[in-house]
This record gives C-alpha cells, sequence and structure tokens, in this order.
C-alpha cells in the first residue's frame, strides 16, 4: 500500500523515529499546489544512517524539513521516541527540538556572518541556559570532534573560514545539544572532492562517538553509498526502492534506481541503451504529478497499467522493497 513503512530491523527493535504517509505541498497562485513529497512513510533505527537519494526537486529537502516541522506537513504522522511532533504545542515543540538537529546544504548561509565560531557553537547551549562554568569547556570539546583548534577558530567569523570549515562549525553547533537524530540535508554537495570525503568521514565517527541516528539526504548515489547502512530512493514525492546499501547497487530493481546508478560516473563507461531511453522520456512537473506510477513518463517498461494503478512498495527480498509493476524484468535489464 502507498505510505505504507518501509522498515528493516532485527525483529523486536523499536525505531527512533517514525515517519508515516508524510504529505507535503506548498500552494502556488490560487489553484495550483505543487506536490512536494505524497505519502512518504519510513522509519529510523537506532545507530542507523538512512540515506535518501533522488534527483533535484523530488522533495528530499521538503521531507527533511517537514520532519523537522520547519514547516510542519500538510499531513501525516512524525514520532520521535513516541512523541507525536505534529500535534506539539508551539512550547512543546520548542522543548523537543534539541533532540533532532539538522545540517543544511549550505554552511555559510547557515551561519550569521556577524558572530565567532564560539558564539555560533554555544548558542543552543546558551538558550537552554546551560552553566557557564561548564558551556566553554563545551564548545571546545565539540570543536575538537569535528577536527577544529578551538584556539585557531575560536574568535573567527564564518567569512574567514574555509567551506569545509564552516560546515565543521555547523556540525558542532549541532552536536552540542546531544541529539537522538541528526538530519544532513546535502551537506557536501557545495564542498570541493576532497572536503567532501573529510566531512563524510567525520560524520561516521561523531555518529560513532555521539551515538547518533542519521536521516543523510543527497542527490548522488556515490555519496551515500559508504555513509549509509540502507538507502531509500525517491522520485517526484514518491519512494521507488529501499534496500540495505549494497544490495541496492548490487541488485537495483527499479528502472529509476537504476538510471541512478548508471549516472555515476565511471572511466570508459558509454551510456547503456536502457540510459538513452530513459533520459528521453518526458520529464513530468510536481505541479501536475502523472496519474498511476509517476516515473512511467521517462519508463522504457511503461505500459497502460503503469498509468491507471499505483504501484505499491512490494518485498523483492529481505529489506528490500521496490515499487514497480515491472521490477523483476528491470532487475534483470
Amino acid at each position: 500500500m502507498p505510505g505504507e513503512a518501509v522498515t528493516h530491523a532485527p525483529a523486536g527493535e523499536r525505531p527512533v523515529l517514525v515517519v508515516d504517509d508524510l504529505v507535503v505541498e506548498y500552494p502556488v497562485g490560487r489553484k495550483e499546489k505543487v506536490h512536494a513529497v505524497s505519502g512518504v512513510s519510513f522509519d529510523l533505527f537506532d545507530g542507523e544512517t538512512l540515506g535518501l537519494v533522488g534527483e533535484s526537486g523530488c522533495g528530499k529537502s521538503s521531507l527533511g524539513r517537514a520532519v523537522m516541522q520547519l514547516p510542519p506537513p500538510t499531513h501525516g504522522s512524525v514520532r520521535l521516541d513516541d512523541v507525536e511532533l505534529t500535534s506539539l504545542t508551539t512550547e512543546a515543540l520548542r522543548r523537543t527540538r534539541p533532540r533532532m538537529q539538522m545540517i543544511f546544504q549550505d554552511p555559510r548561509s547557515s551561519l550569521n556572518p556577524r558572530r565567532k565560531v564560539k558564539d555560533l557553537v554555544a548558542e543552543g547551549l546558551a538558550i537552554w541556559r546551560h552553566d557557564r562554568g561548564t558551556l566553554r569547556s563545551r564548545v571546545e570539546e565539540t570543536l575538537r570532534a569535528v577536527n577544529l583548534n578551538p584556539g585557531m577558530v575560536w574568535d573567527r567569523r564564518p567569512q574567514e573560514l574555509s567551506g569545509g570549515q564552516c560546515q565543521r562549525v555547523c556540525i558542532a553547533r549541532a552536536l552540542t545539544l546531544a541529539p537522538r537524530v541528526l538530519i544532513c540535508d546535502e551537506p557536501v554537495s557545495q564542498l570541493d572532492v576532497s572536503v567532501q570525503a573529510q566531512i563524510l568521514n567525520l560524520l561516521e565517527e561523531t555518529k560513532e562517538r555521539y551515538e547518533l541516528n542519521m536521516l543523510f539526504i543527497a542527490h548522488d548515489l556515490a555519496v551515500v553509498k559508504n555513509i549509509s547502512d540502507r538507502i531509500m530512493v525517491m522520485y517526484l514525492g514518491k519512494v521507488c526502492e529501499v534496500a540495505p546499501a549494497n544490495e541496492l547497487y548490487r541488485e537495483a530493481a527499479h528502472p529509476y534506481t537504476k538510471l541512478l546508478l548508471e549516472s555515476v560516473p565511471q572511466p570508459g563507461r558509454e551510456r547503456t541503451a536502457v540510459r538513452k531511453q530513459v533520459f528521453a522520456g518526458e520529464l513530468a512537473s510536481p505541479l501536475d504529478p502523472p496519474s498511476g506510477c509517476r516515473f512511467r513518463t521517462r519508463c522504457p517498461l511503461a505500459t497502460d497499467r503503469c498509468s491507471v494503478e499505483e504501484p505499491a512498495l512490494r518485498e523483492m527480498a529481505s529489506g528490500h522493497r521496490v515499487a514497480c509493476h515491472y521490477a523483476e524484468q528491470a532487475q534483470a535489464m
């Protein structure tokens, strides 16, 4: 069924975050609306990193922000450790926010250019009136945890730092309040390739050190391959496939996932006939999504059935689910 939870965890393990039938719509003009997220459900389990991938405009960032209630979703449920976030009062939601933090795509625009690093990282602690005697030591500890020398950056402002350093400051700021869930919205997309690897390694290290559970959003499957335990693929507001990371790369079963995998640059590889076919299809609009399967306008396997019947997420193997009527044929492509 569309909206069915995407799960894969040891029997009896309870999820840290449960998102159920999430819908995000934005009004455009008087009558139209953007269908950014349409009935997405998933669970995030203790110690897990769930990668969320898809093209720009597929609804990834809208989903991440809706989980954070920035703004609240149009419809659906978000539960953090059994606390229903969508029904909380403003004050109750404020008290819950330290348990769920977000790292944004552009590190420079995420930081107040007038404030010094020491104040940026301490901001959350100051808001929650942490003891002044321990505040400095806590900030210094967190800066060291993200491989920044407190003595070198303490009194510097964002414009005096590199992009990678700014992103480390953003990570440090998120970590100071010891969150349960960290949502990373394309945290390396605006960084140089060499710096991307450093930040990804840092996130892996801090995940273990601070016992984090992460939702890692990216448009590039190559970026999420090593950091994610599971990967969830979105297209035009819908989940089309989810699987353990290694299995998704080895046994992708949705034509869109296969397109994303073939889009990862590899020396000496030419476009396959399938990839050329998919690129030749019509790019649908979130203002007026296609009926049935939303990927059908670009899919080389699409039939009349795809236009009238929306494919439900079904299990191909343990923990591997796909929303495609012809997943077996797609897997063999």
